[in-house]
C-alpha cells in the first residue's frame, strides 16, 4: 500500500466491512477505497435509515480509527463546529493580570490553553487515525457550508489569532445527507459521491440474517419481502433498515416462525411511526403477507 493508505484493494474494503457487520457491494467498497487513496471526502446521500451513518461508524471500527462526529442542525455555527475561545477562562486571566499591558494580556488569552476545539478542528489536529462524520449536512444553512470548504479542500483551518492549523494526518471524511435540500456545487466538487437507497430484498434478507441471531432463513425472507412491500406504499416515513432489524428481533423474541396478517398487524408499530402510515399499511397487509409467504414457499420448493 502507498504511504498512509488504509486499504490495498476494493475486495479488502468489502470483506473488511463484512467482518464488522456492514454488508457492502463492490460499488460502495470502491468509493471508500478511492476516498482513502485520493484523500477525498465522501458525500453519502439517500433516504433516512439506509445505513449512511453506520457506514462511517463501520469504517472507523474496521480501521481502528477514532470516530469524531459533527451532528449538523439548523443554526450550527463556527463556535460549535470549528472552535471557540473559553471566554470565562479569559476573563479570569484578565482579572488576575490587572496592571499588565493589553498586548501582553491579549497574547496570553488568545493562546492554546484558552482554545476550545470543536469536532472539525479536533479532527484536523488529531495525531491518531480519525474518521470524521459530518452527519446530516443538509440540515445546515448554505452559509454554514463555507466552514467546511477550507477543511475539505486542504485539510487545514485558519485561526486568526494563531495562524493556520494544518492536519497532522488526513482523516477519512464522510458527509451524510437525507437530501432535504440541494447542497452547494462547491461542496459537491470536493467530494466523491455515493447514493445509498433501500436495499434489495436479497440484500436486506442477508442483513437480517447477519444481524439477528437465531432467525431462520424463512423468517428473514418474509421480513425482507413484507418490508419491501410497505416501502412501495405512499407513507410519510418508510421503514428504515434499523426498524427492519428491530421488527425481526421482536419476531424471534416472540417465537414467531412465520409472519401472518395478524402477527404483522400487531407488530406494525415497530416498523412505522405515524398513525396515518399504520392505517395505510394495515389495509395492504393481507396482500403483503400472502405474497411474502408464497414467494418463500416457491423459493423453498426450487431448492
Amino acid at each position: 500500500m502507498g504511504e498512509g493508505a488504509r486499504f490495498s484493494s476494493v475486495t479488502q474494503v468489502r470483506e473488511g466491512l463484512a467482518s464488522v457487520g456492514y454488508l457492502a457491494d463492490d460499488g460502495l467498497a470502491g468509493v471508500v477505497y478511492l476516498a482513502d487513496r485520493l484523500g477525498k471526502p465522501v458525500l453519502v446521500e439517500g433516504p433516512a435509515g439506509t445505513g449512511k451513518t453506520e457506514l462511517a461508524k463501520s469504517v472507523a471500527r474496521l480501521t481502528g480509527a477514532r470516530l469524531i462526529r459533527l451532528q449538523c442542525y439548523e443554526g450550527l455555527d463556527e463556535s460549535k463546529a470549528l472552535y471557540e475561545w473559553n471566554y470565562k477562562k479569559q476573563l479570569l486571566r484578565i482579572q488576575v493580570e490587572q496592571g499588565a499591558g493589553w498586548e501582553e494580556i491579549e497574547e496570553d488569552i488568545f493562546s492554546e490553553p484558552f482554545l476550545l476545539s470543536r469536532p472539525l478542528l479536533e479532527a484536523i489536529r488529531a495525531t491518531e487515525p480519525v474518521v470524521l462524520l459530518i452527519d446530516e449536512v443538509d440540515r445546515v444553512e448554505i452559509e454554514t457550508e463555507a466552514l467546511l470548504l477550507e477543511i475539505l479542500s486542504d485539510y487545514q483551518v485558519s485561526i486568526p489569532e494563531l495562524g493556520t492549523v494544518v492536519a497532522n494526518q488526513i482523516p477519512l471524511v464522510f458527509l451524510t445527507s437525507n437530501n432535504t435540500r440541494e447542497l452547494s456545487e462547491a461542496l459537491k466538487r470536493r467530494c466523491l459521491f455515493l447514493h445509498l437507497d433501500y436495499p434489495s430484498v436479497e440484500r436486506e434478507r442477508a442483513i437480517v440474517l447477519a444481524k439477528v441471531p437465531d432467525i431462520t432463513e424463512q423468517l428473514a425472507d418474509q421480513v425482507a419481502r413484507i418490508v419491501r412491500s410497505l416501502r412501495s406504499l405512499d407513507l410519510k416515513k418508510h421503514p428504515s433498515i434499523s426498524e427492519t432489524l428491530d421488527w425481526a428481533r421482536t419476531l424471534v423474541l416472540l417465537g414467531i416462525q412465520s409472519v401472518d396478517e395478524a402477527t404483522a398487524r400487531s407488530t406494525l408499530h415497530l416498523l412505522l411511526k405515524y398513525r396515518s402510515d399504520i392505517d395505510t399499511a394495515a389495509k395492504e397487509l393481507s396482500v403483503a403477507t400472502s405474497e411474502a409467504s408464497a414467494s418463500v414457499s416457491a423459493a423453498a420448493s426450487s431448492r
